[in-house]
């Protein structure tokens, strides 16, 4: 019996080792609890037993245990940086940041998981301010979001929620942030000359630019089914996007452009928001801030968006145009943004013919009255307008209109003076002022006459002989007739300027004469009581 006993006490250890090495699912678990309980666990299972030889045996199978338990606590080491990676980052337990293997070198069933390990990589956002720091685990990301952009390009599958899940988060976290605020707190544009400046540039572009090209890509690959899309390209990734165009660096803002414009153009169902977004954008910066850097990109999309609306158009649009686009017109740094403008208001006039007397009286309400280059942008815009107009709009506003040009022309400015002639070359301008000429030749004519008599600029002098002409070969009489009456209105003004400064020219004399004594002076009934309100009135106050 006895030998019995001990022959079979050193068995059960090697029993132990053997299934050890088995490499069976259970097996594992059960080692790594052991380890875990220490190195002891074994004889701890067995009390009351203090013979040497058990002690000996479980001392001779440490070696096996404890490297079977460093191989198992390796993989499954593996597997919690797996689960960290997908989860949290992309760090590993000893704090590195290690470069995943590339998609040629899996098979195409772990590529998805690989992917999706490949974005949690990215998850971490470097600083760029110091050029010297973290240049290795910058390349790695930099690499990492190459693959992933080619993997987009080029996948042959749907993408899966999880899939949408993970690129727009990695998205959000390497793009949505907050600009620095110097450039916005200070002063306001202050010589709407920003060609001048040196453009900003983000120190952070070289990753930037690759996450951009990778949410475009996605945006544009035929494997994202929009209507699932929709649940994480949502309204707020959209609104913080849009927040993204005040970015001062203009390489940031084109390819903001280009991505929203293929998002409006994707998800049908966000239309409606994205238009309402842009419209609070507009409305923050015309009648709060006037400081954004994005309103030409933002006009840029709309253009295109314009021209696409359906006719006829909705209500919800026309409000758009009046209370958005014109008062754009407003702020002081227009010159920034005009040309896009410009296009958007056009696109609207082409769209619907009858809104063009809005938009010109719109035009008429925010008109400059002493910024010169404003006021040339202005009068293009007016002419891209105008190419657009029908004659029945066109006499709505014409009166209006024309007053405002008649004080061009007769501007100091040589330039405005100039674009302001420049409109009668226009064969479809000239037409509709020909046709109402009866209406529009009394309301310029006395600004042509002044131009041609006394204006300093030889060039705007030449222009204005060849408008004059253009009005005489249409109508002789109407041309004499406004000669005419522009004369005898001249010679009246003549008259009361000599009656003015006669008039003046007694009151000196009489001060003069009475300048010694304390007199009342008396003037005479001839003068005007106008006059006479004129003359007193300083002395009164003087007297005081």
């Amino acid at each position: 019996m006895i030998k019995q006993i001990f022959g079979k006490l050193p068995r059960k250890p090697s029993k132990s080792s053997h299934n050890d090495s088995n490499g069976d699912g259970g097996v594992h678990d059960n080692s790594s609890l052991n380890s875990a309980l220490g190195p002891n666990s074994l004889n701890n299972s067995k009390p009351g037993s203090a013979s040497s030889k058990p002690s000996n045996s479980s001392r001779s199978n440490n070696g096996p245990l404890n490297s079977h338990s460093s191989t198992s606590n390796k993989s499954n080491h593996g597997k919690k940086t797996a689960s960290l990676a997908s989860q949290a980052g992309p760090i590993s337990a000893s704090g590195v940041y290690e470069a995943l293997p590339s998609f040629r070198d899996v098979p195409s069933s772990e590529k998805q998981n690989l992917f999706l390990k490949k974005l949690s990589l990215c998850y971490v956002v470097f600083d760029f301010s110091d050029p010297s720091k973290n240049l290795r685990e910058k390349e790695i990301k930099r690499q990492t979001l190459l693959e992933l952009v080619d993997y987009i390009s080029s996948v042959s599958s749907k993408f899966n929620e999880v899939a949408m899940q993970e690129v727009t988060r990695m998205v959000a976290a390497n793009l949505f942030r907050t600009f620095p605020s110097p450039n916005h707190d200070s002063k306001i544009f202050e010589m709407y000359d920003m060609e001048d400046e040196e453009p900003a540039m983000d120190p952070a572009w070289p990753h930037l630019q690759i996450v951009y090209e990778l949410l475009l890509r996605f945006v544009v690959s035929p494997e994202t089914d929009a209507k699932l899309a929709k649940r994480y390209v949502d309204h707020p990734f959209v609104l913080k996007l849009l927040d993204l165009f005040d970015s001062d660096d203009q390489r940031e803002r084109e390819y903001l452009k280009t991505i929203l414009h293929r998002i409006y153009g994707k998800f049908m169902v966000h239309r409606p928001f994205i238009r309402k977004a842009i419209n609070n954008i507009f409305y923050r910066f015309i009648f709060e801030t006037e400081k954004h850097n994005g309103i030409a990109e933002l006009l840029e999309i709309l253009g295109s968006i314009i021209n696409g609306f359906a006719l006829p158009l909705k209500e919800e649009h026309k409000l758009f145009l009046v209370r958005a686009l014109i008062p754009l017109h407003k702020p002081k740094c227009v010159s920034m943004y005009h040309q896009q403008l410009s296009y958007c208001i056009t696109q609207f006039v082409e769209k619907d013919f009858k809104l063009a007397d809005t938009v010109i009286r719109g035009l008429l309400k925010y008109w400059p009255v002493i910024n010169s280059s404003k006021e040339v942008m202005f009068l293009g815009e007016l002419e891209e307008v105008l190419e657009a107009t029908q004659t029945a709009e066109f006499q709505r506003c014409m009166v209006p209109l024309f007053r405002q040009i008649g004080r061009c022309l007769n501007s100091l400015h040589f330039q405005v003076a100039e674009r302001a002639l420049f409109l009668w070359n226009n064969d479809h301008i000239r037409n509709l002022i020909t046709q109402n000429r009866t209406v529009i030749l009394p309301i310029i004519f006395p600004a042509l006459e002044r131009n041609t008599r006394g204006h300093w600029n030889p060039a705007v002098q030449s222009l204005t002989l060849n408008v004059r002409k253009i009005f005489s070969d249409a109508d002789q009489a109407i041309f004499d007739e406004c000669l005419t009456r522009y004369q005898e209105d001249e010679a009246k003004q003549k008259e009361l300027q000599e009656k003015r400064e006669l008039t003046w020219k007694r009151l000196e004399d009489v001060a003069a004469s009475k300048v010694v004594s304390n007199e009342a002076v008396m003037v005479s009934k001839s003068i005007s009581s106008i006059a006479i309100d004129k003359s007193t009135a300083p002395k009164a106050t003087a007297s005081r």
